[in-house]
C-alpha cells in the first residue's frame, strides 16, 4: 500500500545519478489526508518516512527503504 501511495502522491526528485527518488513531502501528506482522511493517515504515519528509488530511463524500481535523515533537495 505504501508503494502505491508513493506512486500516486509522492514527490519526485532527480538524484543526479540516473535515478528518481520518490518520497512523502508535507504537500503529499496533505493530499493523502484530503483523499483518505486524517485518522487513516495518522495511523500509517510510521510508514510515511519511506522512499522509493526508480530508474529515470524506464521507471524500474531499484530500491524501497525507510529514511532516518532529512531528504536533501537541491
Amino acid at each position: 500500500m505504501v508503494d502505491d501511495w508513493l506512486t500516486l502522491f509522492g514527490e519526485e526528485i532527480y538524484d543526479g545519478n540516473g535515478a528518481i527518488v520518490v518520497f512523502f513531502s508535507r504537500d503529499s501528506v496533505r493530499q493523502l489526508e484530503r483523499q483518505f482522511g486524517r485518522e487513516p493517515v495518522r495511523r500509517m504515519s510510521e510508514y510515511l518516512d519511506c522512499y522509493k528509488v526508480m530508474s529515470s530511463r524506464d521507471a524500474t524500481v531499484i530500491s524501497i527503504g525507510h529514511r532516518y535523515k532529512h531528504m536533501n533537495r537541491r
